[in-house]
């Protein structure tokens, strides 16, 4: 049984922000990364760019090319160059994974790892506390006995009262049952600064001396003692190396919608992975989770500063993971992302709705990427193509939505415009609005093959698999693609839909937030999915009808696109349902090996779940009024506040001021903000003073009470009623 305190001594590090404007110096002996590679994936997806564009542009320019019709072949330009771009990506990387299906995985040196600190960190926010405490518990007892040091490291930032009180009841029920060679330590930040980069940075700064290496966990990770020795063993044998990134599978789906990401990670994800790491070598990237960092490196190289100017745009730098690794790099170390390192694991949104709040976050955090890329100096190239990609990610979708309209111009222009056959100089033959439709032919069939060429070549990894092949069989994994290919053809136009409304939010000036994460299924009834994807309905209504008018030919070549946006709701609110999941799963529909055979590092996390159920944390009211309860909690609330000599904490001071016409413990809470809670919960010493003040006053009222008074209560407008 673990007996370890739930903050050990501070080793403090310090991490300055990082300047945007001046470059750093590097190491004149940085390993560098083949130039060559880089060169074959940009000239290659340039090349068929520009060939696809000029095919473009012959279709459109047999009687010349009007003002829409440049616009047209400007923005197809844009779009078919992301297409492109994964393409060979994909290709690259599904023969760099079929490599690695012959070679034998690596074993970590004992030696090695014997000399290594590691702490694993649990960044939470307002987190499902049963389900978080339980996956840190498996992962202590998995690496009990492991050679080395390792520690897990809770660090909350909570800002529900209730959720704060169970995670402290938690964390004395997972300290009795850890095992004594890998202490759980707990911390709950006094203020929540610059969110989980914030977070972050609070623990490198306070306790960053204390271990070599960082790996850092989200909410729902989940990964194999074999896969975190090996992150260790690769970072002692690469003193160079400041953050291995794995690639993580999707695991635990219940909902269909999860099923279908769950599938496309599992299949798709290795080729994709194995790409990037391909080309980006020792200038990988991050993804704020699953990875391995050095703290020297992180503390020395990565500390971000505020964002001039206000939300979305400035302030607290949302997506930091990205420019993280961008700034590692600059400073000198490497980055690498390591596909070949299986056992890595997260669990993904379970609803489209889910997804779409997380994008909208996402959104704005790669939006201000466009700052970072203009205002920070040193940045090596494919850093900032590695954050010019997350940027396009979203743009992406207004980018297509705009070919459509405009295409719909075009065809309504057409439709409805007398055509001039004759110019005004002398002609012999008139000239016909036409366009090349044999060339027009060719180029549709060579963007689809491209488009869907990702999921062909995560078909033919999926059949070269052994592992794959002994659990999943070869007819399911075929009948699993063309099932995923027929749901993201009905789910992409949504999405197009969403994103879209999230660039547009953000460009407007409209601040996401930080919204904690939904991890459970079924949490959406079906009005609440029609009323969410109202928008998006509503698109696809009106370019479905516009579309009629203009043709009957153009309005079925626009169906793949209107057919999933007038259809979303159904479509969101069905894939959500864990029924529909579980038939899918039944049927042999969307079947991983994980479906199967599920990793031991998420199966004992869901096993240990059981240890959180009977945690029955106080009652805020009641804390007030207990000192013994008080004192036994005082040594899990964290002393430090992070202000100056006479900087006052706003809620606090607002909840001691409260406190002074409060005339009982159920009014003055009735009085508290949600913020104001948390300061007092966070500071023992005004529990302990406002417990002093309000017990006389619970005696007079207790003395005073007549019988049965105690069923009239008053109410926040000072009327009494009847029983509450």
């Amino acid at each position: 049984m673990s007996v370890s305190r739930p903050r050990p001594t501070e080793f403090p590090v310090t991490m300055p922000d990082q300047s945007f404007g001046r470059v750093p110096e590097t190491p004149a002996n940085r390993p560098k990364s083949y130039l060559w590679r880089k060169l074959f994936i940009l000239v290659t997806s340039l090349a068929l760019t520009i060939w696809t564009t000029r095919e473009m542009y012959e279709v459109l320019t047999v009687s010349g090319l009007t003002i829409l019709e440049w616009i047209l072949l400007a923005i197809f330009a844009i779009n078919i160059s992301w297409v492109c771009y994964a393409f060979i990506n994909a290709t690259i990387g599904f023969l760099a994974a079929l490599g690695t299906l012959r070679r034998a995985p690596a074993k970590p040196d004992p030696e090695r790892l014997a000399h290594a600190r590691t702490v694993i960190c649990f960044p939470i926010y307002n987190e499902a506390v049963g389900e978080v405490f339980a996956t840190v518990l498996s992962t202590a007892r998995m690496l009990a006995g492991a050679p080395g040091h390792f520690e897990c490291f809770i660090l909350s930032d909570t800002t529900d009262p209730d959720t704060a009180l169970r995670e402290e009841a938690a964390f004395l029920r997972l300290r009795d049952q850890a095992p004594s060679d890998v202490a759980i330590r707990y911390r709950r930040r006094t203020i929540n600064a610059h969110r989980k980069a914030g977070n972050i940075r609070d623990f490198v700064t306070r306790w960053g001396g204390r271990y070599d290496y960082m790996i850092v966990y989200d909410a729902d990770s989940y990964m194999e003692r074999g896969t975190i020795l090996k992150l260790v063993d690769a970072m002692q044998a690469a003193p160079q190396t400041g953050l291995i990134q794995t690639i993580p599978q999707l695991v635990g789906a219940r909902s269909l919608f999860a099923h279908h990401q769950q599938f496309a990670s599992a299949l798709y994800g290795p080729v994709l992975g194995h790409g990037i790491a391909w080309w980006a070598q020792k200038e990988g990237n991050f993804w704020g989770h699953n990875a391995i960092i050095r703290i020297e490196a992180l503390a020395e190289a990565a500390g971000l500063p505020v964002m001039p100017g206000r939300a979305p745009f400035g302030g607290t730098i949302l997506s930091h993971d990205f420019v993280e690794a961008a700034l590692l790099r600059r400073a000198g170390w490497n980055v690498d992302i390591r596909p070949d390192l299986e056992g890595s694991y997260e669990q993904g949104p379970p609803t489209i709705v889910d997804l779409v709040i997380r994008d909208r976050r996402w959104c704005q955090g790669n939006m201000q990427h466009m700052a970072v890329l203009l205002k920070t100096r040193g940045l090596t190239w494919t850093s900032r193509f590695h954050l010019i990609t997350g940027i396009f990610s979203y743009l992406a979708s207004p980018f297509w939505l705009l070919f459509i309209t405009i295409g719909m111009f075009l065809s309504l222009q057409n439709s409805f415009l007398t055509p001039t056959y004759f110019g005004d100089g002398a002609s012999l033959f008139p000239s016909w609005p036409v366009i090349d439709s044999e060339r027009a032919l060719k180029l549709f069939v060579v963007t689809m093959t491209i488009l869907f060429a990702p999921k062909i070549y995560g078909l033919l990894y999926g059949f070269a698999s052994k592992h794959w092949r002994r659990t999943v069989g070869l007819w399911r994994t075929f009948v699993g693609v063309i099932s995923e290919t027929a749901l993201s053809i009905l789910i992409a136009p949504i999405l197009m839909a969403t994103q879209t409304g999230a660039v547009i939010s953000v460009l407007l000036g409209r601040d996401a937030g930080w919204s904690p994460q939904q991890r459970a299924e079924g949490g959406y009834t079906f009005v609440a999915t029609l009323r969410h994807n109202a928008p998006a309905t509503l698109l696809g209504i009106v370019l479905t009808v516009s579309a009629v008018a203009i043709s009957p030919v153009f309005a079925a070549w626009l169906a793949p696109a209107t057919v999933g946006l007038i259809l979303s709701a159904p479509i969101t609110w069905w894939t959500g349902l864990r029924s529909a999941g579980d038939s899918a799963r039944k049927a042999g529909i969307l079947v991983t090996p994980s479906d199967l055979d599920a990793p031991p590092s998420f199966q004992t996390s869901q096993d240990a779940r059981g240890n959180f159920r009977t945690v029955h944390p106080p009652q805020l009211s009641g804390l007030l009024m207990d000192r013994e309860a008080q004192a036994r909690r005082e040594f899990l609330v964290d002393p430090y506040w992070p202000l100056d000599r006479y900087e006052v904490y706003e809620p606090l001071a607002l909840a001691r001021a409260r406190a002074e016409r409060a005339t009982s413990v159920r009014d003055y809470l009735g009085a508290l903000t949600t913020k104001e809670k948390m300061a007092l919960l966070n500071s023992c010493a005004d529990l302990r003073a406002l417990s002093i003040r309000f017990t006389p006053l619970r005696k007079a009222s207790t003395r005073t009470r007549k019988p049965g008074s105690e069923m009239r209560q008053p109410d926040r407008a000072g009327k009494w009623k009847a029983g509450e």
